[in-house]
């Protein structure tokens, strides 16, 4: 019988502690949880032009590449290149991007 007393008056505090602390950090209101989201503006910039310079056209090799900037387009989104021997991401090291 004694424990029952025990725990419901620490039952009790902690009530109290929560009801009191939600009083002054003011709890979460139902207006905040209901409200849209705002919207944000997205800046595209000029990296998203209409036409792309480059191409998947096929080509795998640097051989075939004319710029570093070309083997870098074709590393990151064509298939099937064989441009980075070592696989660190930089395409071509010993002909164009060195």
């Amino acid at each position: 019988m004694l424990r029952l007393i025990v725990y419901v008056l620490i039952a009790v505090a902690a009530w109290k502690a929560y009801t009191s602390y939600q009083a002054k950090t003011g709890g979460l209101s139902p207006t905040l949880l209901l409200t849209e989201p705002r919207p944000r503006s997205i800046d595209v910039g000029s990296s998203t032009s209409s036409t792309p310079k480059y191409t998947c056209d096929g080509r795998t090799h640097c051989s075939q590449m004319t710029s570093c900037e070309e083997a870098k387009f074709f590393l990151r989104n064509c298939p099937n290149t064989k441009m980075d021997g070592d696989n660190d991401g930089i395409p071509c090291e010993r002909q164009l991007c060195n």
